[in-house]
């Protein structure tokens, strides 16, 4: 693992967390995108180094719909960079972590990503990923 991508943070609605987000960062919100695969609809900030990534849920079936009734708003995942996804996730499993995808799926932001179970990382859900060439 490189350095931290990314922190998710789940939210209800983007018109108020988008604005809410741009004067707490005293920054645009850079890019919005859409992942159908998750049922979620993704805005993206940076300040310096830091990205923030805001997760809405666009179906009740989506997991941030779900994330946000079962705990309501907050940050949902940390997401660390990896050069090589396919390794990390090997490395990982032979260590013991559960990996909740076996091969490496399209995430927002031209990513490829992976997720570790919450179970092996004191009850936070890890995010691997890796920049699409």
């Amino acid at each position: 693992m490189q350095k931290i991508e990314h922190i998710g943070i789940a939210v209800k609605d983007f018109s108020v967390s988008i604005p809410l987000f741009e004067k707490l960062l005293n920054t645009n919100c850079y890019k919005t995108e859409t992942v159908e695969s998750e049922h979620v609809n993704t805005a993206f900030f940076q300040k310096g180094e830091t990205k923030i990534e805001l997760l809405e849920s666009n179906s009740h079936e989506g997991v941030i719909a779900k994330f946000i009734e079962k705990r309501g708003e907050g940050i949902h995942h940390i997401a660390f960079d990896v050069a090589d996804i396919d390794a990390e996730m090997k490395r990982l499993q032979e260590e013991g972590f559960t990996l909740l995808n076996t091969t490496p799926k399209q995430g927002a932001d031209n990513k490829l990503v992976c997720f570790l179970h919450p179970k092996n990382t004191n009850g936070v859900l890890i995010e691997l990923c890796q920049e699409r060439k």
